[in-house]
């Protein structure tokens, strides 16, 4: 870790434990609301688009929000700023909770700009503290956020039922059941102050950042932006209409759920074999063809054989959250330094998540269009090839050259170590 001049030093392990206790927040507040759609749909007299707001507003909310985040840590400094997150999500999570259709979507909108700030900010935290562990850190807190979004997503009925068994009136059973995951943000706030303490000012050159502009007329940056953002593009396609697609092919309700509950599990799998891989291996190039080749089997396993749907979905599970940690490693291995990171990420999360937001209504589109699933799930396959091609050059060994205001250079530094 680097500490700045007159600085207390904390022990690695605390930041550590701070940084995975902010990730734990960073995807459960949202998915935890899948289980109780329905319930909260029936409750507030939602409509379908309605319903489906609640998870496109999110993503919308990310895309706007990732470019600006890295403009807070020039300001405040990256610990004040990740606190800021944590607060802001906390906020939401009780505004969300109140239990009308107005603080559902304004609690929802909070927590998006929250997770927003967090997904920008720690990548970049890694990549200033931690430069040589980030690809392996990086599949640790990926890994933290798909157990804690299982969790959240696994008590969500639990919660429900206490409130109905306790005779909770003042909220609906839902609002109680939403709360729960306010225990993830408020631990992280209370071991994160003593963080905040150390850093309360940014380092004299955090404004650096305004510098980093140049990164949007930049192909590497473009490469890495364009595969984090398929990956979010098939991703949270089948987040969406994975449980529709499994009862047309003749699921029943209950087991669309518990398979689409599979999906959530398996991306969080990458994590275990990751972990020792990533540090060894420094050209990602061929890990990132090796995802986009599992994703591509897993759509057209469903296709064809659809009564295995539980392989294929494992398989296009592990290979979107593999994806995923790649393209946050990606972002901390391919800059220069914590500032490039930052804009980088946020460049990177704030297209990805536009992707996001547009992949389930152009797929929704395609089969009302074509009556089928067939035709949008073959141009899923489709774009996994395309994302194959573009892994080979969004993974390559190489760091972005650091350009100053007056350069016209943007070429590549040789390979990362």
């Amino acid at each position: 870790m680097k500490h700045r001049k007159n600085q207390k030093i904390i022990h690695p392990a605390w930041v550590i434990l701070g940084i995975m206790l902010i990730a734990s927040t960073l995807r459960a507040p949202i998915t935890g609301v899948g289980p109780i759609l329905d319930l909260m749909s029936y409750g507030l007299n939602l409509s379908a688009t309605q319903a489906g707001m609640l998870t496109t507003l999110p993503l919308l909310v990310f895309a706007f929000f990732s470019p600006i985040s890295s403009n807070l840590a020039r300001k405040f400094g990256l610990e004040p700023s990740l606190m800021v997150a944590l607060i802001i999500i906390t906020v939401g999570i009780m505004i969300r909770s109140a239990g009308t259709t107005v603080t559902l979507f304004t609690g929802t909108g909070l927590i998006g700009v929250g997770i927003a700030i967090g997904n920008v900010l720690l990548p970049s935290l890694l990549k200033r503290d931690f430069p040589k562990q980030v690809p392996t850190l990086t599949a640790i807190y990926v890994l933290i956020m798909g157990v804690s979004s299982a969790i959240i997503s696994g008590t969500a009925i639990p919660l429900l039922n206490l409130a109905d068994s306790m005779h909770i009136t003042a909220i609906p059973n839902w609002a109680f059941s939403l709360t729960g995951v306010i225990l993830l943000p408020v631990i992280s706030i209370l071991l994160w102050i003593r963080q905040v303490k150390n850093h309360t000012k940014p380092t004299a050159d955090i404004a650096e950042i305004d510098s980093h502009s140049y990164l949007w007329r930049n192909a590497a940056a473009w490469h890495v932006t364009i595969f984090l953002g398929i990956n979010s593009f098939i991703m949270y396609i089948f987040i969406s209409w994975l449980p529709s697609i499994l009862i047309d092919s003749g699921y029943t309700v209950s087991q669309a759920g518990y398979l689409h509950g599979i999906l959530q599990l398996s991306t969080a799998l990458p994590a275990l074999v990751f972990i020792p891989l990533m540090a060894k291996i420094k050209d990602k190039r061929g890990m990132g063809l090796t995802m986009a080749i599992l994703t591509f089997v897993g759509i057209t396993g469903l296709i064809l054989m659809p009564e295995q749907a539980i392989i294929w979905i494992i398989a296009f599970g592990f290979s979107c959250g593999g994806g995923f940690i790649l393209g946050l490693s990606l972002i901390g291995l391919r800059t220069h330094d914590s500032h490039q990171a930052a804009v980088l990420s946020g460049m990177a999360q704030s297209m990805g998540y536009l992707l996001a937001a547009s992949g389930p209504i152009i797929f929704g589109s395609l089969h009302q269009l074509t009556g089928s699933w067939q035709v949008p799930l073959i141009g899923c396959a489709g774009i996994s090839i395309v994302w194959a091609f573009v892994a080979m050059f969004a993974g390559r060994a190489q760091v972005i050259k650091k350009v100053n205001k007056h350069a016209n250079s943007t070429a590549d530094q040789p390979s990362y170590s």
